[in-house]
Order: structure tokens, then C-alpha cells, then sequence
């Protein structure tokens, strides 16, 4: 394939010159800490303590932090800091050129949207409990009651609020994310402080299904969620001077962000249930009635608040997603677009289950990741460059993958006839396994010989700054 032949995606792509670059403090550590700051990550954290209790709910976050840094960021962040180009770039090595157009670019703008529908659906949600009102969508919460008409105007107001905001432009989503971040990290910790007087009464109840099972449920609950944004570390990667860049804003913004968001929140659900064990919910919303009673409701709408700057990274990364990969149609509209379904999804509660939807996230992003750092370290720990066409190894890796990811998503089984049909129990990690199979699939396709070949690119291999070099 010549360079004119190239698509459009990759024949206008230029790599973010050291020029542009800043310390991984400036960047890559706050942008992934705010991603972890956000109530979507931790609302849920807080049901592996029935399953396991607390202990099994801490290790789990730090094994779930060591996975997410080791697994899913630092080839990613490498391959962004070593050749300059975003994530949809370097896909086209694993997934080829046209292929690439799929998996990972308009892949990524598709899941955003889920994303994006799940950060109104919060927003809307503490909006409401702030004045009393109990949230009752059609297909989520509240559903049995019927419908409610304020959640949907409420939705709808906030969604095309921060879609707009998103779609102007990565300047004011920068703003957002500067000062936002810290509303929910305050209240994290007054949730913990309030609720440490109940840890040592917190006992787990009879669900108790022993310390691995918990660990593991809290692996891929983290995991499911990381996924897409650990893939995107390639995009932040661009922004690092060098590996010790990419690497303290991984241990930072990432590993020490699950632990220390994740760890306040269990904290604060078991103290919550160590004091008032009739509350009856493992949620952390719902934690807040009893740990900060007189705060409950300033700090639903703070959390509310606190969501914005992740709903504008990902209205913005809709519109640079789809916008990139489909260049004839307008970035502000494209995004608007992607927001539309995004606002319709939270409006009818669709959003509002997580723990299946984490699970899907993470089923399909695995098997990318895991296909991705095969290629990496196949190549000789280098981008190879984009290969030709549809490339046999990636697709295959993802479709094996992905079906090793769902084999207990609760959407899965429901299909299956419900409980008791489950392939396997709903505490597995298959985020992680379908890493595994990703990974495993890929590189016995790339050695059997069925990688496609690496075409001409302008401005790809070439030289960047060595691991220990301060550039500007």
C-alpha cells in the first residue's frame, strides 16, 4: 500500500512534537485521578463486602490497581510517549488500517457514549435526592413505580449542558477538570471520617462467599471500569516527555487513585452498615444518610457537581473519536449526536446498572488491550507501524476475548434463563481473562504468520526522546 492509499485517518496524522509535552503532574497523573475521583467509579465498590468482607474489599483494590497500571496503561502510555500518536494510530498495527477504523477508533467513541450516558444518569440522580426526590426511571431504578417526567427534563437539561461544553473543545473541558476533582476527594474523606466509628462493628452477612471470591469480584469491578481509559493512555502518553513521565502518572493518577478513592469509599459503605445495620444497602450514596446526615444532601449535589469534568472528557473524546474516523461530518454535531443516545439511555435508567455495563466495558476493551501489548512486546517493545487492511490476528483475539469476557455479564446469563445458568459466577474477573485470551489468541496468530504487512507512514518510527531525557 503506497502513502496516498493510506486512509484518511492515518495520512493526515501528526505525532504531538516534545515540543508540546509537559511533566507527567501536569497531565497524565490529575486527568486519570479526576477519571477515579468520579462517584460512578466507587457508587457500587461497597457490594464486595457482603461477598467478602473488608479485607478481601482493600487487597482487591490494590491487586486491582497493580493490573490496571501493569495490564492496561503502561504499553499504552509507552506507545503514546514513543511515537507521538493517539490510540487510534497505533491500533492500525494490531487491527490494521482498515480494520483500525473499527477497533479501537469508532470502538471508542461508541463506548463513550455508554459512558457518557452513565455520568448524566448520576448527575441526574443526586440532583433529585438533593431535594428529596426519590429517582424513577423506566428501565432502572425506581422502575416498579412507573415513570417520572422531571428525571427525563433533568437528564436532558444536564446532557446537552456538558455535551456542548465537550464539543467546543479540549480548552474548556481543561477547565473543568482543574478544580472540580477535588469537590469529590473532600467529601470522600469527611464520608470515611463520619463512618470510621462503625468500621469494627461491620460485619458481613450471610452472602458471604470467602476472601477470593471477594477479592476477585473487586478486580473486575475496577478493571471493567479502567478499561477503555487504560487504552487511552496512549492519547495521554503523547503528552510525556519521557518513560519516567509515563510512569509516575500511571503509579499516581492511576494505581494510587483506585486505592486511595476506592478504600475511602468501602470505608465509608462498612461503616455505614457497622452503625445502622438495618440500612440495608452497600451502595455509597445511600452510605451517606447515615455517616454525614446532616451533610447527605449538600454533598449529593457536590458529587453531582464533582461529575462534570468526567462528563466533558467524555463528550469531548465522542466527538474526537468519531469526528477523527468519519471526518465529513461536523465534530460539534457528531458529538451532539453521540451525546443524544448517550441522554436517552440515562433518561430511561438504562444507565443506572452498572455492574453488567462495567462488565461489557471490559469484555470488549480486554481483548483490545491484550492484543495491543502482544503486538508491543512481539515488535520488540516498538510500534511497528500500521499494517495493511483488516488484520486476522486482531479481530480474531477480540471476538475470542470478548466472548471469554461475557461468560458471567448478568445480561449474558439473564439470556441463558437467569440464575442458576450462569458460565461462570459473577465474581470472576473475565475482564481480565479476556486480556488473557486477547493477548494468547494474538500472538499465536502473529507467529503462525498472519499478520498483515507494515506499510509506509510519514513520520512513523521516527526517533523520541530516550527514557531519561529532559525535554522541554
Amino acid at each position: 500500500m503506497s502513502n496516498g492509499s493510506l486512509p484518511g485517518y492515518l495520512a493526515s496524522a501528526q505525532p504531538n512534537p516534545t515540543s508540546n509535552r509537559g511533566p507527567w503532574y501536569m497531565n497524565t497523573a490529575p486527568s486519570y485521578a479526576g477519571i477515579f475521583l468520579w462517584i460512578a467509579f466507587y457508587q457500587e465498590l461497597g457490594k464486595v463486602l457482603p461477598v467478602g468482607g473488608l479485607g478481601a474489599a482493600l487487597i482487591g483494590l490494590v491487586l486491582a490497581a497493580i493490573i490496571s497500571y501493569l495490564l492496561f496503561y503502561k504499553v499504552f502510555g509507552l506507545l503514546g510517549m514513543k511515537t507521538g500518536y493517539p490510540l487510534y494510530v497505533v491500533g492500525s498495527s494490531t487491527f490494521g488500517t482498515k480494520g483500525g477504523l473499527l477497533f479501537p477508533g469508532i470502538f471508542m467513541g461508541l463506548l463513550q457514549i455508554g459512558w457518557y450516558s452513565v455520568a448524566t444518569f448520576f448527575a441526574t440522580d443526586l440532583v433529585l435526592r438533593t431535594f428529596d426526590v426519590e429517582p424513577v426511571t423506566l428501565f432502572g431504578p425506581g422502575s416498579e413505580q412507573g415513570f417520572s417526567l422531571l428525571f427525563v427534563i433533568i437528564a436532558i437539561a444536564w446532557g446537552y449542558m456538558f455535551a456542548l461544553l465537550g464539543a467546543l473543545g479540549i480548552q474548556y473541558v481543561a477547565k473543568m477538570s482543574q478544580f472540580f476533582p477535588i469537590i469529590p476527594l473532600i467529601m470522600l474523606i469527611i464520608a470515611a471520617i463520619g463512618g470510621a466509628s462503625g468500621v469494627g462493628d461491620y460485619k458481613p452477612t450471610a452472602e458471604n462467599a470467602g476472601m477470593l471470591a471477594g477479592i476477585c469480584l473487586m478486580v473486575q469491578m475496577v478493571v471493567g471500569f479502567f478499561a477503555t481509559a487504560g487504552a487511552a493512555g496512549a492519547d495521554f502518553g503523547i503528552n510525556s516527555r519521557n518513560e519516567k513521565d509515563v510512569k509516575m502518572g500511571g503509579i499516581t493518577g492511576i494505581g494510587l487513585a483506585i486505592i486511595v478513592t476506592g478504600a475511602l469509599a468501602v470505608l465509608a459503605v462498612a461503616g455505614a452498615n457497622g452503625i445502622n445495620p438495618d440500612l440495608g444497602s452497600v451502595l455509597f450514596n445511600d452510605s451517606l444518610k447515615v455517616v454525614s446526615p446532616k451533610l447527605a444532601k449538600v454533598m449529593w449535589l457536590l458529587f453531582a457537581v464533582g461529575s462534570v469534568a468526567p462528563a466533558c472528557f467524555c463528550s469531548f473524546i465522542i466527538g474526537n473519536s468519531l469526528s477523527t474516523m468519519i471526518p465529513s461530518l461536523p465534530r460539534i454535531g457528531l458529538t451532539l449526536a453521540g451525546a443524544t443516545i448517550g441522554i436517552v439511555l440515562a433518561a430511561l435508567g438504562i444507565a443506572g446498572n452498572l455492574k453488567p455495563f462495567f462488565g461489557l466495558i471490559g469484555a470488549s476493551f480486554g481483548p483490545i488491550c491484550g492484543a495491543m501489548v502482544a503486538d508491543y512486546l512481539l515488535s520488540g517493545m516498538k510500534w511497528a507501524g500500521p499494517r495493511g487492511g483488516i488484520s486476522i490476528p486482531g479481530y480474531v483475539a477480540w471476538l475470542i476475548g470478548f466472548a471469554v469476557g461475557i461468560c458471567n455479564n448478568e445480561m449474558v446469563t439473564k439470556l441463558l434463563g437467569g440464575e442458576g445458568h450462569e458460565i461462570l459466577p459473577g465474581w470472576h474477573p473475565t475482564a481480565v481473562y479476556s486480556f488473557i485470551a486477547g493477548f494468547v489468541i494474538y500472538a499465536i496468530l502473529a507467529k503462525a504468520g498472519l499478520e498483515g504487512k507494515v506499510v509506509s507512514m510519514p513520520g512513523a518510527g521516527q526517533p523520541q526522546p530516550a527514557a531519561d531525557q529532559p525535554t522541554a
